[in-house]
């Protein structure tokens, strides 16, 4: 979960590299570091804590030099400090590493008996004092990095330094993300793509097992036992600025108005409304295989989990096909009855979600098809899923999903259409209304984001409140976990979401006046019971924040101390909408407790670990 940057050309690499490291902070921002080659010397700085430290150190005490590696970092193994810190130097190899070596206690121990000495707490130092054991056995640089990737057991994308060839880079990768950048006299590495496309949009991805020697002018990417392989670049669309903030004081706030756009983009090209068709480019799955699928299983971590439990809402009332839905990090635990006829599909933004992944793995390994929905293009679990639907976002910075989010919800939508055009459960009429409906959506969340003032207001009475409820019922109910789990993550406020009906089976007893309750309660087939479960929280003097469509404000104002509009949409697309205004108060909330909103604390973008 950490960021990881190298540089080797004509141009001065520090400079390269903290602007790589400022795009890629979202990894992780426990502490940050430098190494530099420069005149046959090896030059490194590290702090605890954010990357200005770093910036700033680098002000006074300036470095130069080509070639060079960076990191940001998430902690795993110790805690936040100066020794801690990336890269690590033994001798005249620095390491940055990203992922879990799950055998470092064992091989620390056998290096520990060979004299080494360690100066950290961390699993990362002793790739460093593997690799410096091998040199000094008499193996080259290429060698001594195969031979340590051999002896690492878990999860790794690592960049080597060497003072004695600093004309060379050394790349590997296994269960963890890691890109190389082609340019003219230079090339770079790094963990994701933000961090590349200010200097190329030609991208090479290392896949598990693989390394590569990176130098100015070529790149040479070998199997595990050093065999070359061939692999083309593919082209990065993004653009330099759809990573910077846009004026925005956040990514997240730039992000939440990002959301007609990302909804727009995730149906360009794949919605023929008048038609009632989807097409999606890269499914790659046919008609006769899907009709043949007796059950689909879901597996996402936090924010996908949610749109997976829309998911199957959806699924199964468009399609007919009985749906489970799994949090990732539990689904190869539980011995999961998939066979062939199953369709498991995986959400992730990042497409490297090291617990999703391991799900991919495992329903695969059962005889699964599998179908991702992802963001980040060529990433690990597209890569190795038989069909991919990519939401076309651009990069998410913010650490809390927002715009992703609501394209991840889009994709299923369109699938779950598809789907049941395919099984022959939806007519073309039915297809076409739903589709004419979706198409929408643009231009009502454009509408919700133009009137934010009432949810301004309603972050300024309550942002103070020790907790929240957010309550939903049917396809609304993951709205509320996903409200809930947005407050928690940029405030640091404790708050649930609960079926609505569950309140008064435990939860209600913690409402008093000191409790605001978001109740989402849209017209739809459960709007009267919403109602009254809206009424039981209000009669027990709980501060209710309601949800409606304009058309029901009169209904309940009298009862409620905030009353957020929502427009009327169908129920399935319901969802899609009630998102936006709490993803708004939790950010609202989260700027007047002077948190950070774009990096919390303990929390990193893409968790690339178990």
């Amino acid at each position: 979960m950490c960021g990881i940057i190298g540089y080797i050309g004509n141009r001065g690499a520090p400079g390269i590299i903290m602007e790589g490291l400022k795009r890629l902070e979202y990894r992780g921002y426990d502490s940050a570091g430098i190494a530099v080659i420069d005149n046959d010397e090896l030059h490194i700085r590290r702090f605890e804590g954010k990357l200005f430290h770093l910036e700033e150190n680098l002000k006074e005490h300036p470095l130069s030099g080509s070639v060079g590696i960076g990191h940001t970092r998430w902690a795993t193994h110790g805690k936040p400090s100066d020794r801690n810190a990336h890269p690590h130097r033994v001798s005249d190899i620095a390491v940055v590493h990203n992922g879990i070596i799950e055998n470092f206690a064992d091989l620390k121990k056998r290096l520990l008996k060979r004299g080494h000495e360690f100066r950290s707490e961390t699993d990362t130092e002793v790739i460093a004092h593997l690799i410096h054991h091998y040199l000094e056995s008499g193996a080259g640089f290429e060698k001594a990095v195969q031979r340590a990737m051999k002896e690492l057991a878990g999860s790794y994308a690592m960049v080597v330094l060497n003072r004695c060839e600093p004309d060379t880079i050394i790349a590997a990768k296994k269960a963890s993300p890691l890109l190389i950048g082609l340019g003219k006299g230079e090339n770079l590495v790094a963990s994701d793509i933000p961090a590349l496309i200010s200097h190329t949009r030609d991208v090479v991805s290392l896949e598990d097992g693989e390394y590569a020697l990176i130098r100015r002018d070529t790149v040479a990417i070998k199997d595990q036992a050093g065999k070359d392989l061939k692999r083309g670049p593919r082209e990065i669309q993004w653009t330099p600025s759809m990573a910077e903030k846009g004026g925005f004081k956040h990514f997240m706030l730039k992000e939440i108005f990002e959301q007609p756009r990302a909804v727009a983009d995730t149906m360009a090209g794949r919605v023929f409304a008048d038609k009632g068709d989807v097409r999606f480019e890269d499914l790659d799955l046919s008609a006769e295989k899907l009709r043949g699928v007796s059950k689909i299983s879901i597996a996402a971590c936090g924010t996908a989990w949610h749109a997976g439990l829309i998911g199957k809402c959806l699924l199964e009332k468009f399609a007919r096909v009985p749906v489970e839905v799994d949090i990732a990090s539990e689904f190869r635990y539980r011995m999961p009855l998939v066979d062939r006829n199953t369709l498991l599909i995986l959400v992730s933004q990042s497409g490297e979600t090291a617990d999703t992944l391991a799900a991919l793995e495992e329903g695969k390994r059962l005889g699964a098809t599998a179908l991702s929905i992802c963001n980040v293009i060529d990433s690990s679990i597209p890569r190795n899923s038989d069909g991919v639907i990519y939401i076309r976002t651009g990069p998410e910075i913010g650490v809390a999903s927002t715009k992703a989010f609501v394209a991840q919800l889009v994709a299923l939508y369109l699938f779950a259409v598809y789907l049941g055009g395919v099984r022959r459960v939806l007519s073309r009429k039915d297809r076409v209304s739903l589709l004419t409906e979706a198409l929408r959506l643009p231009g009502l969340i454009e509408k919700m984001l133009k009137d934010e003032k009432k949810i301004i207001e309603t972050a300024r009475r309550f942002y103070h409140a020790p907790g929240f409820f957010y309550t939903g019922r049917g396809i609304n109910f993951p709205i509320a976990l996903e409200g809930a789990l947005k407050l928690k993550e940029i405030s640091y406020i404790h708050a649930e979401g609960y079926p609505a009906g569950e309140l008064k089976h435990g939860p209600i007893a913690l409402v008093d006046e000191h409790m605001p309750v978001v109740v989402l309660a849209p017209r739809n087939a459960l709007f009267d019971k919403t109602i009254s479960n809206l009424e039981e929280v209000a009669a027990r003097g709980g501060n209710v924040i309601a949800l409606v469509n304009p058309g029901d404000i009169r209904k309940v104002k009298d009862r409620c101390a905030a009353v957020i509009p929502v427009p009327l949409t169908s129920a399935e697309l319901t969802p899609i909408l009630l998102v936006i205004p709490l993803q708004i108060l939790a950010y609202h909330i989260a700027e007047l407790n002077g948190t950070d909103v774009d990096q919390p604390r303990n929390l990193a973008k893409s968790v690339t670990v178990e």
